[in-house]
């Protein structure tokens, strides 16, 4: 999964124009750097492994200037080939913007910077320390744009004094397969899904539990789906547990692949998400793609994409909010138009769509570098 966000704007964009991706990673039992190539769909992928013990303050030092000089032998590996990039987009700050703000400075060469990290929402207070905001502001302010993929990451950013003329938001790409027609199964009850991390301090899925228990204790035409795993998997169902639902209610289906993740959710009837915080939250946007409805928290991208014809919103961990809105919806279903909902969410969010969205964001961003110079 590391990475996988990333991975798919590169394929995404490659369909316009040529793309090389340079990643580099610690491996604490190497001595040497180590590069490996592979050949993606639609572009090449460089990893460059470098040493990374921290067993002290010396070696936790060289792994941070390892970190540095892998990029550099990976982009010096990659001119030594005739490789030359009109632009560079560095993803997740800060370490790989300060490498494009180099690169900028010896060669010239503009860059962008996507952001997906939760930590500068209020609710995580993860960006810390003078020296990482310092840097951290230089290399945002100096690049030709920012893209993080929510409005909501977008205003947390800003209000850390993160500032840039042109931030744009750029969706997450969503897979091909959850706009691929499957025939629906025949169900006798209505379903409910829910896919997470299952990591309680983001997802509040205890709180779809409670909720849910309390629906159950209501009516007994629908059943919950919750597809995943994570270091609060166990925890979760001893809860469920705790709680005695009914037979039948809930199902844990544990960790599917994404094409299975996508068969649920176009054989349910509505998603639910209830997090505490989201950067974006791409299981919205795959839903959406599927058709189906979402009910969540106003958390990471939810404000962008849920409106009143494909969802409802509700405030974090409000429980009573959550529990009317799952009623509404098993009583009103025929009210959302499944068809509208794929239809909006393709323009949104496929991989032709986020790719040209990139590549002309890439050319204005050359363009001016170009002007200036």
């Amino acid at each position: 999964m590391y990475g996988l966000f990333v991975q798919k704007h590169a394929e995404a964009v490659s369909q316009f124009c040529e793309v090389q991706v340079l990643c580099v990673q610690p491996d604490s039992s190497l001595k040497n750097f180590e590069v490996v190539e592979t050949e993606r769909n639609g572009f090449n992928e460089m990893m460059v492994y470098y040493p990374a013990k921290t067993n002290n303050i010396y070696q936790r030092t060289l792994k941070t200037f390892n970190y540095i000089r892998a990029f550099w032998k990976g982009f010096r590996y990659l001119d030594k080939q005739g490789y030359k990039p009109d632009i560079v987009h560095a993803n997740v700050l800060t370490r790989t913007a300060v490498f494009a703000y180099l690169l900028k400075i010896w060669n010239g060469i503009p860059y962008v910077i996507t952001e997906h990290w939760s930590r500068y929402l209020a609710t995580r207070n993860g960006f810390n320390g003078v020296i990482r905001k310092f840097v951290t502001s230089i290399v945002v302010r100096n690049a030709e744009a920012v893209l993080p993929v929510s409005e909501n990451l977008k205003l947390a950013m800003q209000a850390h004094n993160l500032q840039n003329k042109n931030y744009i938001i750029v969706n997450n790409v969503v897979d091909d397969f959850f706009f691929e027609e499957i025939p629906e199964v025949h169900r006798t009850k209505k379903r409910i899904i829910h896919v997470s991390c299952f990591d309680e301090q983001a997802k509040n899925v205890k709180g779809i539990l409670r909720a849910t228990y309390e629906l159950s204790q209501l009516r007994d035409d629908f059943e919950l789906m919750l597809i995943g795993t994570g270091i609060d998997f166990e925890d979760v169902i001893n809860y469920a547990n705790l709680l005695d639902f009914p037979k039948g209610v809930i199902h844990f289906l544990r960790e599917k692949t994404p094409k299975e993740v996508a068969n649920w959710m176009k054989n349910s009837d509505f998603f639910v998400l209830f997090s505490n915080f989201e950067t974006a939250g791409v299981v919205i946007s795959e839903s959406l793609v599927c058709g189906k409805p979402v009910i969540s928290t106003k958390v990471g991208a939810a404000p962008d994409y849920i409106n009143s014809g494909n969802g409802k919103l509700i405030d974090v961990g409000d429980e009573k909010a959550l529990l009317s809105e799952m009623y509404y919806l098993l009583d009103n279903l025929e009210k959302y138009n499944s068809e509208s909902i794929k239809l909006n969410a393709k323009d949104k969010f496929s991989y032709s769509s986020i790719g040209n969205e990139l590549h002309t964001i890439y050319n204005k961003c050359i363009a001016r570098n170009n002007s200036v110079q």
